[in-house]
């Protein structure tokens, strides 16, 4: 029996050695059997299994690209603005409005905002 170390690897290092030897493999496997299966079918069966093919095809790249980690999930910019817009809300601060005529202010903390009354 060999004393060499046994070598040990993270299930996602052997997930994206193996995606990356077969993962092109698996995609033109697809594709062939699709396109094979249209000659054996009708011809106005052709469209809904293409469309079967390229929906597996891309979840199959969607899968490998989450276990690779090569997909980046990126924030909405909606939600960026709605998580500040909800911290600036759950802040204490004292808010204050002050009428002089025809002018309002409306201070809440460090923001002030100032418009015209409105006039019915």
């Amino acid at each position: 029996m060999s004393k060499e170390p046994l070598l040990r690897e993270s299930a996602k290092d052997s997930a994206c050695r193996h995606i990356g030897r077969n993962g092109l493999a698996y995609i033109v496997g697809l594709v062939l059997i699709g396109v094979g299966s249209l000659a054996f079918l009708p011809s106005e069966s052709h469209a809904p299994v293409i469309g079967l093919v390229a929906g597996a095809c891309t979840a199959l790249i969607g899968m490998l690209q989450g276990i690779t980690g090569t997909q980046d999930k990126q924030e909405k910019p909606e939600v960026a603005i709605i998580t500040d817009l909800v911290h600036r809300l759950d802040k204490n601060d004292p808010m204050s409005v002050i009428v002089e005529g025809e002018k309002v202010t409306v201070t809440k903390g460090a923001d002030s905002i100032t418009t015209k009354r409105k006039t019915e």
